[in-house]
């Protein structure tokens, strides 16, 4: 009874949640389908009842591109001084999250906002923490690659040519184009990046406790964490309005979406002026549309292995999953400083979601919660041999 009544709020508010953003103020891009999918026979070993990723057409996913990209993504050589790879922000153990606030890039630099992690990534209908415009991980893949402000791999005009040089004339790599592009003798960045796309759209999996509940197994939950789903689905606790559907987020895109909402939430971190501001360099979706209201917001990321994800948020200032339940039980953050900083009350942001209301709950209540939260964890992925470092 209780799997049956969770899967009807979940069903139900993923069909209504694009009004409900309406009616609280929240930022909701529509994108209409402007770049067709492939029928992908890839085997992403999910269950039946789960939609595939989509595929862009114009990068069929195979296994011998997964594998390229699977070289790339742990290859410091990808980096302009060969010391970081993708990997260094990305750990397999730790869901290819990295458990610090803040990564840096190659050069040391330090970057704004914290590193997410990767699984069921393939599912999002936009990337990055505060960017509606990017749709395909083949274009954000730029960011990391070419971006100067910060540096993060640090590829840019003086070097890309040597950096394809250092790979091309590796025979294990030679072999490894000519399997994922056989029409193709040489490698270039739009391959680099379609490889790398399809090896972290490969990084699907629907293997936690709360799955195998789903699919029947009643005893795949505790108590606790029964308990913890009913609260996390009910209005008392508003969780699932911005963390619902089959992924945890509303912010998701699959191979049967005909158009695809883009959501971003305010949750109430900061408000510096009384105003709704944000730290200069991290206003979210404002920076973007320049709309005051789009300040402080954000895109809701998959609760999907939440638990070895810490620490949270957009800039990693909430480090665990119990001040995490806090603060939204507070409604927002409440004056404080991060890192040397005034926060300003939060909970007073102009541009907060009205789903950021607060609620009350018993100690036991938020123990409960926070146990549901964990049986989101796939252990299964985060060791799987798939997605493992291929030169340890």
């Amino acid at each position: 009874m209780l799997a049956s009544s969770g899967l009807f709020f979940r069903l139900f508010f993923a069909m209504t949640t694009p009004l409900l953003l309406s009616a609280c103020g929240d930022s909701s891009w529509q994108h209409d389908e402007f770049q067709t999918g492939s029928d992908s026979d890839y085997d992403f070993r999910i269950p039946s009842h789960i939609p595939k990723p989509f595929v862009p057409e114009n990068n069929p996913i195979t296994q011998e591109k997964v594998e390229l990209g699977r070289h790339l993504f742990f290859d410091t050589r990808l980096s302009g001084n060969q010391t970081q790879s993708c990997a260094g922000c990305h750990f397999p153990e730790l869901g290819f999250a990295d458990g610090i606030a803040l990564p840096t890039g190659s050069t040391g630099e330090q970057l704004a906002r914290n590193s997410q992690g990767l699984l069921n990534v393939a599912y999002n209908s936009t990337f990055t923490w505060g960017n509606h415009s990017l749709t395909d991980l083949e274009t954000q893949h730029a960011v990391p690659l070419f971006g100067e402000f910060p540096v993060e791999l640090g590829v840019n005009d003086s070097n890309k040519a040597e950096i394809l040089l250092r790979l091309t004339q590796d025979p294990e790599y030679q072999k490894l184009i000519s399997a994922a592009y056989p029409d193709k003798s040489d490698l270039n960045y739009q391959q680099i990046s379609q490889a790398l796309a399809s090896f972290i759209r490969s990084m699907v999996s629907f293997n936690t406790p709360y799955d195998r509940y789903e699919a029947g197994d009643s005893t795949a939950l505790t108590d606790s964490q029964k308990r913890g789903m009913d609260l996390f689905f009910s209005e008392r606790t508003e969780c699932f309005h911005c963390h619902g559907g089959f992924n945890f987020s509303q912010s998701t895109r699959h191979s049967k979406t005909v158009f695809f909402e883009a959501p971003f939430f305010n949750n109430g971190l900061y408000n510096l002026d009384g105003n709704g501001s944000y730290p200069a360099e991290n206003q979210g979706l404002f920076e973007l549309t320049g709309k005051a209201s789009d300040k402080g917001k954000f895109r809701p990321v998959s609760l999907r292995n939440i638990e070895v994800t810490a620490p949270y948020m957009h800039d990693g200032s909430i480090a665990t999953l119990e001040a995490v339940i806090e603060h939204y039980a507070a409604g927002g953050r409440a004056p404080t400083t991060v890192n040397g900083q005034a926060t300003g009350d939060g909970r007073l942001n102009p541009n907060k979601s009205g789903f950021v209301g607060g609620f009350e709950l018993s100690n036991q209540e938020k123990t409960d919660l926070i146990n549901f939260l964990k049986s989101l964890t796939d252990d299964s992925f985060n060791k799987d041999e798939r997605f493992a470092n291929p030169y340890e």
